[in-house]
């Protein structure tokens, strides 16, 4: 079986979140378990051949955009893996400071920009003649694929037993623009209609995938259910419910080649579920690091997150001077909206010893607060995944989470009777209820700390490697390609 895979992410070449992590790990698990993965994305400005080994390829494609002919010079790189990356350039487009826009905002032409990424997959397999068996698009900025596999690339014989998958990563993202994109886009002003690509009175990316595409997923069991209600479905739950039977959840994994204590060169010292000394002296480090005081016996919690209130980041500034009273450290690892940033600075320094911020994004940082942390806190009003509470896990920092998606799906609640579970789950977005959550952490850490030693090995051994979701995919993928073949077969 042979993918092409459209993303807008895909780590370590251009990350904003999770997505660019999952374009790391699920081709290559998946190239491992016997598929021909290639991954298409743009060429930003930063991708060059003086970072990484990417050659031009001998020709290169056009797309016929607005009336005109826009070149795409195809770049590539098949890494150690067997995962090729393709790397549509145009400087218009892509040479840029950031991929999704600056610091006015989005850009006002995301809606080309990712419309020429998506075409310039199709018209480079048209060129090079690559019969890909499907297309599996990620979020709204692909969700156009299966829509022009059905209609504007419909006559073309090399796509005729081609499927699609469309991954929704976070429905919270739609693609959402002027229903003047239309002409653009490339397609009939007939497509433009509430059973298809109209969204009331606007055009809508994502909207119009799902309705095309063969089966769409989300990225855990959770999610997949929740957002068929009217309080996650963000205006699509009805879309949703309609394709129902062919909406599946499968949980993203974690790339233990690159998160694992045991062997992490980016922490201090490695530890693992049978010797957590390691551990505590990557926390002595960090503290010393972070200018905290230096003690074991204060509990360490750990956030890395974007700063927003889908995050419920704003449930941690109402908890920290509670915190504080505690006499607990907590460290932040994020970057997002300008009133976070202003927040937490000054919290940082009304309560120096407890409170340490690093308004950036920075995967070394990254594992080394997890690797020191006690606790991590994920308490997002909404999380299709989540990958925090799972890098928490494998590092021993015991995950409080809300009980929502992704998040309820990965982490079992604590029962100290028993003696089992990972971690602390609240349900209510309300800072009373993620405050008693972590109450409770710190009342365990601090009163029973065999209990708490033994809740960390169990959480360092959990397994949510790629292997597991991999197969899953695999799955998905051969559904779709029978569902097409009966389709064929029965015109």
């Amino acid at each position: 079986m042979k993918v092409l895979m459209i993303t807008s992410e895909a780590t370590p070449f251009a990350q904003t979140g999770g997505l660019g992590e999952v374009l790391s790990a699920l081709p290559a698990e998946l190239v491992r378990q016997g598929i021909e993965v290639d991954v298409a994305l743009p060429k930003y400005r930063h991708i060059t051949p003086d970072r990484w080994p990417i050659t031009r390829m001998g020709s290169q494609v056009s797309v016929h955009l607005n009336a005109t002919s826009v070149a795409a010079p195809i770049w590539e790189l098949r890494d150690d893996r067997g995962v090729r990356y393709l790397f549509v350039e145009n400087d218009a487009y892509f040479n840029r400071e950031g991929l999704y826009g600056g610091p006015g905002g989005d850009y006002e032409d995301n809606s080309e920009r990712f419309v020429f990424l998506t075409r310039a997959a199709f018209e480079m397999a048209l060129t090079g003649k690559i019969k890909y068996d499907l297309f599996h698009s990620h979020d709204w900025q692909a969700a156009l694929a299966p829509v022009y596999l059905r209609t504007l690339y419909a006559g073309e014989e090399l796509f005729e037993e081609s499927a699609s998958v469309l991954t929704i990563h976070n429905l919270g993202f739609q693609g959402i623009f002027g229903q003047g994109n239309m002409p653009m886009v490339g397609l009939g002003w007939e497509l433009f209609n509430p059973d298809q690509m109209e969204f009331y009175g606007q055009l809508n990316f994502l909207k119009s995938g799902i309705v095309f595409v063969d089966e769409v997923n989300t990225v855990s069991p959770g999610y997949r259910n929740e957002i068929l209600t009217g309080e996650f479905g963000f205006g699509l739950e009805g879309v949703l419910q309609d394709k129902a039977s062919h909406l599946t959840g499968i949980l993203n994994g974690v790339d233990y080649s690159v998160w694992n204590p045991a062997t992490d060169p980016l922490i201090p010292a490695n530890f693992n579920h049978e010797d957590l000394s390691g551990k505590t002296a990557c926390k002595a480090q960090f503290q010393k690091f972070a200018n905290l005081p230096v003690n074991p016996h204060v509990p360490l919690i750990g956030t890395v997150s974007r700063l927003s209130n889908q995050k419920g980041i704003d449930l941690l500034e109402a908890a920290i001077p509670g915190l504080v009273d505690q006499n607990v450290q907590l460290a932040l690892l994020g970057a997002g909206d300008e009133r976070y940033h202003r927040v937490f600075q000054e919290l940082a320094k009304q309560y120096p010893h407890h409170v340490r911020v690093f308004l950036t994004y920075d995967m070394d940082l990254a594992h080394r607060i997890f690797a020191a942390a006690d606790i991590v806190v994920v308490p997002s009003r909404y999380e299709p995944c989540g990958l925090n509470q799972l890098y928490g896990l494998k590092y021993g920092a015991i995950p409080v989470v809300r009980a929502t998606g992704g998040l309820n799906d990965t982490v079992e609640e604590y029962n100290r009777h028993e003696d089992r579970g990972t971690g602390f789950k609240f349900y209510p977005p309300e800072v009373a209820a993620f405050e008693h959550a972590l109450l409770k952490a710190i009342t365990l850490y601090r009163q029973d700390q065999d209990a708490w030693k033994r809740l960390v090995a169990r959480a360092i051994e959990k397994d949510f490697s790629w292997s597991r979701s991999a197969a899953e995919y695999k799955k998905l993928y051969e559904k779709a390609l029978a569902n097409r073949r009966a389709m064929l077969a029965a015109r």
